[in-house]
Parts: C-alpha cells; sequence; structure tokens
C-alpha cells in the first residue's frame, strides 16, 4: 500500500459525500500518477488522451467504489483497462503484465521527461558545436579536459566556449519567461 493510500481514501470517501474540494484534490493528484503511468506505455503525447478517458471513467464510476477495499486498486483496475483500450484502439501490440499496478503509483516521472523536453528545444537553439559541448560536459559528465581534448580546443576555449552557451540559454530563457534580463 502507498503512503498516499489513506488520503487518496479519505478524500474519495468525503467526495462520494459530496465534498466537492476534497474530489478535485483526489483527481489532481490521480491525474499526476496516471501521467506517469501512461508516459511510461505510451509516450507523453499519447498520454495526456488517455489520462482524460481514465479521469471520465473513474468519475463516471466513482459510485462503484467500495470504502473497505483500497482507493489504489480500484484506480488501476480502471487505468489498466483503459490501456488496453488504447492498445486496441491504435492497434498496437503490447503485454501488460498483471501485477505492475504499483507502478501507477510509483515515482512520477512525467516532470522529468517534461523538463527533458524543454532542455532539449533550449539547446536545439544552440549552434551544433555549442550545443555539443553543453551536452557532453554539463549533461552526460564529461570533464572539461576531456572535451578539450576530445574537439582539438585548449581547456581556456572550452571554458569560454561553455560559459557563453549557458549564457545564451539563460538569456533565452529569462525572455521566455518574460524576465527579459536573465542578468538580474
Amino acid at each position: 500500500m502507498i503512503a498516499q493510500e489513506a488520503q487518496y481514501r479519505d478524500w474519495m470517501i468525503a467526495a462520494l459525500g459530496g465534498d466537492a474540494v476534497a474530489y478535485r484534490k483526489l483527481l489532481q493528484e490521480l491525474t499526476r500518477h496516471l501521467r506517469g503511468y501512461y508516459a511510461r506505455r505510451l509516450g507523453i503525447a499519447a498520454a495526456e488522451d488517455v489520462v482524460q478517458e481514465t479521469l471520465i471513467a473513474i468519475h463516471s464510476r466513482r459510485a462503484t467504489y467500495d470504502p473497505s477495499r483500497p482507493l489504489t486498486a480500484w484506480v488501476y483496475g480502471i487505468a489498466r483497462y483503459k490501456l488496453v483500450d488504447e492498445f486496441r484502439r491504435t492497434k498496437r501490440n503490447a503485454t501488460v503484465p498483471l501485477d505492475d499496478g504499483g507502478e501507477l503509483f510509483g515515482a512520477d516521472e512525467a516532470e522529468a521527461a517534461t523538463a527533458k523536453r524543454d532542455v532539449e528545444k533550449l539547446l536545439a537553439k544552440l549552434p551544433a558545436a555549442k550545443r555539443a559541448l553543453v551536452r557532453a560536459v554539463k549533461i552526460d559528465g564529461h570533464s572539461i579536459a576531456d572535451m578539450a581534448a576530445a574537439t582539438g580546443m585548449s581547456e581556456t576555449s572550452v571554458k569560454v566556449t561553455l560559459h557563453r552557451a549557458l549564457r545564451s540559454l539563460g538569456a533565452g530563457l529569462g525572455e521566455r519567461l518574460g524576465g527579459g534580463n536573465a542578468d538580474r
């Protein structure tokens, strides 16, 4: 049983009693779990539609929930059926083990996937050489000395190029977030 099981169950029972605030909190938390669950199986792009379908199914079948049973198992059952429906709809062949229910409420990887996508978008704005340098040093963990040897540049040139690339990314991010000046 996950740590949040009691809280989710309490919210569901309150929601069944008419508490709209508890129901909203429950759906927000379930949305976070469902996004990660579906993103790992379908990809980020296809996951959102299935998340919405699952939330609709949870809403329409909420009266079938038995408060004496774990809520997460009930949600997982609905999520698994929606996953199978998506595989059928898209004519994908995949195997979904019956015992992977814990993964629905496991670590949330949707935020990490979104962050990775955002980083890739930012890096795409850099020239290829700078992009490769930033990726190698800041993402892959190569040293300045390794990159100097690999590129034929001096260590100082690698540091300067890396600094300028990161500053450019910071400025672009500042403009994107409406900050205007990234040096503040």
